[in-house]
């Protein structure tokens, strides 16, 4: 057996104890896995797209104040995530989590809720490529930008990601690694630009922190709290290392690294963005007035052709995370199918002879996500009063549906392990060890937080569309799922002792000794 194959047979024998046979192609590497999750999270997608929003309610202050207080809690919840993924690293994720750690039923809601979260995310993804896209486009064409130009390019970008990702996971992840670098370098391109080509300067640096006025008919404290979807969309989809964990080489340690990373540096690079865009503000009450406060800064500050290249590199990296987001959602969907847990589930877990991807899963994502978007297209062609915007909507509905599901597989390890049913023993080689509790508590009282000020006004449509999707849900459970879902593979007679013990007759029975090694962060 040559040395290149010895990892991925033991990958595949840690896949067979849960259940589970290596369909998937298994080539990522390390750099793969952490580039999937950092272009989701995308910060010149969510932190751009949500510019205006964020000065609107808080100032420049959201920039200063807003991003690093929601950065630092978002890593308190991807922690316990990566916890979780190095323990049970399957590409149902967050659903086999909740399965395994309590029951079938816990882990069908947590995937519809996931699912929920992830066609909020690629719609809210794409929509923003679109509004940057469409008006670029427009000034090349010759035509007016409206909701409906809006809206077919939308169309467009969703159709080719499904095509790229219909094409197989070699290609998307060459595109995914070369997206992580693209979107480093464009940061760096645009932090020059501002900081030496400015007109009139940039403004001094406590500007950055400036609080205590707002640009919306709210009081300070509570815009600023809605200005906060602008950080907490941004840090969204980093799950896709763990839905890619069937497909990437020593998953158990760099699927972890990968989701904690992703959040980390996303963080870094991001503030460092912002704080330079935010900088070069000539006006902000006009930027909030205008149709785009992030084109319409950079417009001011570097004007003229060198603006408009600045925002094509821009628009290019928000179509970078549309592709890794269509990777992401289909892999979910196909782990979910393979159990069953979907209507026509035969028909989404079905793999491509061809490419070894889950090609029907890929166009239901595409999909969905264009439904979301027609359907708001809708009711805002019938209420043209409509104060909210569809990105606000999108958002809200995957920030919502996304930290829910991610709180729910956490919640359930802490009662599992004060119950004795989730041990010392079960833990991956990435843990956090006797912080581990103290941290999945932070992370929660985090997302019970945010879940309640996506949905407060002006956002509240995302909490009725929120509360639709979970009443269809239960009717679904009660009326047929309840008595027909037999749960994954991973949890079917399997407890987490069961499971390791598999493991050990499968692979080393010195593995879980005290002498393994650790990679605890």
């Amino acid at each position: 057996m040559s040395a290149h194959s010895q990892p991925h047979d033991k990958d595949k024998q840690d896949l067979h104890k849960f259940g589970y046979a290596q369909e998937l192609l298994r080539s990522m590497g390390g750099f793969s896995n952490f580039a999937i999750s950092f272009s989701i999270i995308s910060i010149l997608t969510g932190a751009v797209s949500l510019y205006g929003h964020g000065l609107l309610y808080g100032g420049p202050g959201m920039m200063g104040f807003g991003w690093p207080l929601v950065a630092l809690f978002v890593m308190i919840v991807a922690a316990p995530m990566a916890e979780l993924a190095s323990a049970i690293p399957t590409a149902g994720a967050l659903y086999h989590w909740a399965a395994i750690l309590k029951n079938k039923r816990w882990g069908w809601y947590t995937a519809w809720i996931n699912l929920i979260g992830q066609i909020g995310i690629v719609a809210g993804i794409d929509y923003s490529v679109a509004l940057f896209a469409d008006p670029l486009i427009a000034d090349v064409f010759g035509y007016t930008s409206t909701e409906t130009t809006i809206l077919i390019t939308f169309a467009v970008i969703l159709l080719s990601h499904g095509i790229f990702n219909h094409i197989g996971i070699r290609i998307v992840s060459r595109l995914n690694d070369f997206s992580a670098w693209y979107h480093i370098g464009v940061v760096l391109v645009l932090v020059f630009s501002l900081a030496f080509f400015t007109k009139g300067g940039l403004n001094a640096v406590d500007y950055l922190y400036q609080v205590g006025d707002t640009y919306s008919d709210k009081p300070y404290m509570f815009a600023f709290l809605i200005g906060l979807l602008q950080a907490q969309w941004t840090f969204t989809g980093f799950d896709a290392s763990a839905h890619t964990i069937e497909e990437t080489v020593n998953p158990r340690v760099r699927a972890s690294w990968g989701i904690f990373n992703s959040v980390a540096y996303s963080f870094v690079f991001g503030f460092i963005m912002l704080a330079f865009v935010t900088l070069s503000i000539k006006d902000a009450g006009a930027a909030t007035e205008a149709d785009n406060a992030f084109i319409y800064v950079i417009g001011q500050a570097l004007g003229g052709t060198f603006g408009d290249v600045i925002l094509w590199l821009v628009t290019a990296a928000m179509w970078f995370c549309g592709l890794s987001s269509i990777t992401s959602f289909s892999r979910m969907m196909y782990a979910f199918s393979r159990d069953k847990g979907m209507p026509f589930s035969k028909q989404w877990a079905q793999i491509s002879r061809k490419f070894r991807t889950p090609a029907k899963a890929i166009w239901l994502a595409v999909i969905l996500s264009f439904v979301l978007a027609l359907v708001d297209y809708i009711i805002k062609s019938n209420n043209p009063d409509a104060t909210y915007t569809t990105i606000a909507f999108l958002t809200a509905v995957s920030v919502v549906g996304l930290y829910v599901a991610y709180g729910i597989p956490i919640l359930l390890k802490i009662i599992a392990k004060r119950q004795g049913r989730f041990q010392a023993k079960h833990l991956g080689p990435w843990h956090l060890g006797k912080y581990s509790d103290a941290i999945g508590i932070l992370a929660l009282l985090w997302i019970l937080f945010i879940s309640v000020i996506m949905v407060i006004p002006p956002n509240e449509n995302a909490g009725y569309a929120l509360a639709g999707m979970m009443v269809l849900l239960v009717i679904m459970d009660f009326a047929y799922y309840r008595r027909n879902f037999q749960g994954p593979q991973a949890a079917l007679n399997n407890s987490m002792d069961e499971i390791l013990r598999r493991e050990n007759a499968l692979e080393n029975p010195a593995a879980s000794g005290p002498g393994g090694k650790s990679h605890q962060a």
